[in-house]
């Protein structure tokens, strides 16, 4: 089993929106969403995390923390603040975002829907190791989504809007459920859980 990451192992590089975020107690959390970034790098990500997508409060749409392929955890909002990542479920959760590729670059596109990237052990530990540390933190944390479990909207596909396929699928079938639920102590939440 890893051990939890201290603060040092954590790189705080937070996004430059981030003070505009909503603040909450650290006792309101009961959940984390894990997401894949869809996307081929940490840098991608980054320059998405950074995009200004609410004029009213200049913010956008991103996790709480990133961890790369070869398991570096960056944290982009402290979760002390209410980051925008998941749809309903923002002011209880944070968000971990996975590096992978996911859908990238046709995530609408019926015919692209695979999500065949695996994530690494390097990552898989680290997010435990995470997991672990947020627990600790936060007492109240007890509970663990996917996106996909979360946001069960269809949209039209862009390739023939007369198909609809899942807005969300991350972190996708190849992420090891079964593993990461082993090793936490954090229970699975679905949207028909209603809670």
């Amino acid at each position: 089993m890893p051990a939890p990451p201290t603060r040092s192992d954590i790189r705080i590089d937070h996004l430059p929106c981030a003070s505009a975020l909503a603040a909450r107690l650290l006792g309101d959390i009961d959940l984390v969403v894990i997401h894949c970034t869809e996307l081929p790098d940490l840098a991608m990500a980054r320059e998405f995390g950074e995009r200004v997508l609410y004029a009213d409060s200049g913010t956008g749409n991103s996790g709480h923390y990133y961890i790369d392929r070869d398991g570096s955890i960056v944290e982009y909002v402290d979760p002390g603040h209410v980051a925008h990542h998941t749809r309903g479920y923002n002011p209880r959760s944070v968000g971990i975002e996975l590096v992978n590729t996911g859908r990238y670059p046709d995530w609408l596109d019926s015919r692209h829907q695979a999500m065949d990237e695996a994530y690494s052990d390097a990552q898989i530990e680290a997010l435990v190791a995470l997991l672990q540390d947020l627990s600790a933190r936060i007492p109240s944390l007890s509970l663990i989504a996917g996106h996909e479990d979360l946001d069960l909207d269809e949209v039209q596909a862009s390739d023939d809007p007369r198909l609809k396929i899942r807005r969300k699928r991350d972190p996708g079938p190849r992420f090891p459920w079964q593993q990461v639920l082993a090793e936490v102590p954090l229970q699975r939440l679905a949207a028909a859980q209603h809670l």
